[in-house]
């Protein structure tokens, strides 16, 4: 286990990229005691990061740049809009707080800045440019993006064209090819961490979540991971061991709300969740899924059997090469699921209307008009308590709980 004084001393290593943390790094190791920040000597640490925190030179990098507004709350972070007043490049400050010294620093900042510092810069992974202490807490800073995928679907007064969802998707793709080719699960996919610049390019953010994973698959995570509309069915049944099937799933969520400009699962709760999933797809079973039976929450509730519909009827609009993909990802057995690099060299990308450049998709802006949704013509006919299950609700989905 980690101790929280070398978690200070993982942090500062994780930035030596960056011009501050680099030195600061390099201070804090050549003054560690040699039994490591803990102890009385932990105090002394961060007695000592603290007061590097509020010197000159911290101020002066702060004072580099202008917050111009507030642009929205990230993982643990709230983000800013700003400008560097030396260059006048338009920056996205995230501020992560810390309530205390003592409480250290946060995993999923942590995680966030090794994931995008380990892997090369990419142009549809959002870039990282600096990162550095402020007050009590600190500040990552990102190039600015205009705007993001929900924004798009959410200002869409028609739905997209074929050649738009196929832009779209071709950007998400790669950038998706990209993270699983350097051993990073996302673990958060959806239309508000893809982001879009002022030139229609459309780049994932937000590695609050991010995890290497292992090929041998036997690493345990948290099942309590990515927004519930697009959280693989093998974490709402609560499994720890997973892999990138997980964004693969989420990805063909995001697949079929473009086609349908609305979420193909837009669940309440967990429990719900799985009903619309199932809804859809049909009551999984050992013949189909394997490994289900082996899957935490598995016995705690039982389905009652149904056959899935055809996602044609799902998503009226998809062409038939769009549903054969999105049949590629939208399966119970995550092994089953297309990679992203294999998804790339679909038909679907090749057959006229071939992917729309980026500098021809719409880019809304932050905060827009909302346009109405064309919502699916099925749902769970009743909300499901969070807290409770009420069997009287569950009932036309379940046999047992």
């Amino acid at each position: 286990m980690m101790g929280r004084g070398e978690k200070e001393v993982e942090f500062v290593c994780y930035c030596t990229q960056t011009r501050f943390l680099g030195w600061l790094g390099r201070v804090l190791k050549a003054v560690q005691p040699s039994n490591g920040w803990e102890g009385s000597s932990y105090e002394s640490g961060l007695t000592f990061l603290a007061a590097l925190a509020f010197t000159s030179i911290l101020r002066a990098i702060m004072d580099q740049y202008s917050i111009l507004g507030r642009i929205g709350e990230g993982a643990h972070g709230i983000v800013f809009k700003a400008k560097n007043i030396e260059t006048g490049e338009t920056v996205a400050l995230k501020k992560v707080a810390l309530r205390k010294l003592e409480d250290g620093i946060p995993n999923q900042a942590l995680r966030e800045i090794k994931a995008l510092q380990e892997i090369e810069e990419n142009q549809h992974v959002v870039k990282l440019k600096d990162v550095f202490p402020h007050g009590t807490g600190f500040v990552l800073v990102f190039e600015y993006m205009l705007s993001d995928l929900s924004e798009v679907i959410r200002n869409s007064e028609q739905p997209l064209t074929d050649a738009q969802v196929k832009g779209y998707m071709l950007m998400l793709l790669k950038g998706v090819a990209f993270c699983h080719t350097n051993s990073i699960m996302h673990r958060d996919l959806k239309p508000a961490n893809l982001l879009i610049s002022s030139t229609g390019q459309l780049k994932i953010a937000d590695f609050g979540l991010a995890r290497v994973f292992t090929s041998d698959g036997e690493r345990l995570y948290s099942h309590q991971v990515a927004t519930r509309w697009y959280r693989a069915p093998e974490l709402l049944y609560g499994a720890r061991k997973y892999d990138e099937g997980v964004d693969l799933w989420a990805v063909g969520c995001i697949f079929a709300e473009l086609l349908n400009n609305s979420p193909l699962f837009p669940g309440e709760n967990d429990i719900e969740q799985l009903c619309c999933v199932l809804q859809v797809l049909g009551t999984p079973n050992q013949k189909i899924w394997p490994e289900i039976t082996e899957l935490p929450d598995y016995s705690k509730i039982s389905f009652k059997e149904k056959l899935p519909i055809p996602l044609e009827q799902v998503v009226p609009d998809g062409s038939p090469q769009a549903i054969q993909l999105l049949k590629q990802f939208l399966v119970y057995p995550s092994k089953q699921r297309v990679q992203a690099a294999q998804a790339l060299l679909h038909p679907y990308f090749f057959t006229p209307p071939l992917p729309a450049h980026h500098s021809e998709l719409p880019i809304p802006q932050r905060g827009g008009k909302k346009a109405p949704q064309h919502q699916r013509d099925f749902h769970v006919e009743q909300p499901l308590e969070d807290s409770v299950v009420d069997l009287e609700l569950v009932a036309p989905y379940v046999i047992d709980v």
